[in-house]
């Protein structure tokens, strides 16, 4: 299984409407939205699980994707937090 890092998600985005847009390239093994401990909404990522060439899938159409008025980030996460350590 390989672990997806969601990045520039809605705050208004659910686990059920994340899992819909990622259900349509594979089986969602584990879903994760990092959300405000104060107001239960979105912080703007969260992490996906997928089998490999789901996951490839996912990335290819998703990251780019206009989703409500923001543009999706969507990588492995190892490439997420290697990004995170250059700055």
């Amino acid at each position: 299984m390989k672990k997806l890092f969601v990045g520039n998600l809605p705050t208004d985005a659910t686990e059920a409407s994340v899992l819909a847009l990622f259900s349509q390239f594979g089986k969602v093994r584990s879903i994760e939205l990092v959300t405000d401990l104060f107001n239960g909404r979105c912080k703007g990522f969260g992490f996906i699980g997928m089998e490999g060439h789901e996951a490839r899938a996912a990335i290819a159409k998703l990251d780019g994707f206009m989703y409500g008025e923001k543009t999706l980030k969507v990588n492995f996460e190892d490439s997420a937090s290697k990004k995170g350590k250059r700055r």
